[in-house]
């Protein structure tokens, strides 16, 4: 085992993908089992501000929001030996998309709309989902994000008909390989 924490020693996964494909969960299940740490933005940010994402939306607008979650991609990803999961919009900025591609190896959890919207459906803290129909606001979002997910990935995992253990146990076959 002692070999496992060596090898992993200075590694970085980064998680990322639209709201709803799991990556705090699998990140949770693979940071346990290659003993890295696990860090996720969207908790990060709530921790540092005592407010809630939802809050900060209403607040500051997404823009605002944007700022706050890239400020703190900066900080983290100066890390080592971490797993991150990212909120789903990070990938909007060349700037974090070069942090992450250059600071670690970034997996894509590709998921369907339809199990995005069943995983968001009672989760009232979702701040682009709350003005309209979260079927077309998920297409939407599917739409503009793909390529900048895809194009900052290293790995694509698709995660349709996978429980999120198979899903973290195919990005550890991956790490490992």
């Amino acid at each position: 085992m002692l070999k496992s924490r060596q090898i992993f020693k200075t590694m970085n996964i980064f998680i990322v993908g639209p709201m709803g494909s799991g990556k705090s969960t699998v990140g949770k299940i693979i940071s346990d089992e290659l003993f890295l740490s696990f860090l996720d933005t969207d908790e990060e940010i709530e921790t540092r501000t005592g407010a809630s994402i939802d809050w900060i939306f209403d607040l500051e607008g997404e823009d605002g929001f944007r700022k706050r979650e890239s400020s703190i991609l900066q900080d983290m990803a100066k890390r080592n030996s971490i797993v991150l999961s990212t909120g789903g919009g990070i990938i909007l900025s060349e700037e974090n998309r070069e942090l992450l591609s250059s600071r670690g190896t970034v997996f894509y959890l590709s998921t369907p709309i339809s199990v995005q919207l069943e995983r968001t459906a009672k989760d009232k803290d979702r701040p682009l989902l709350k003005n309209g129909d979260p079927e077309k606001i998920l297409t939407k979002l599917q739409k503009d994000r793909e390529s900048l997910y895809e194009a900052v990935a290293d790995h694509v995992v698709n995660t349709e008909n996978k429980s999120s253990q198979e899903v973290a146990s195919e990005i550890i076959k991956l790490v490992k390989s």
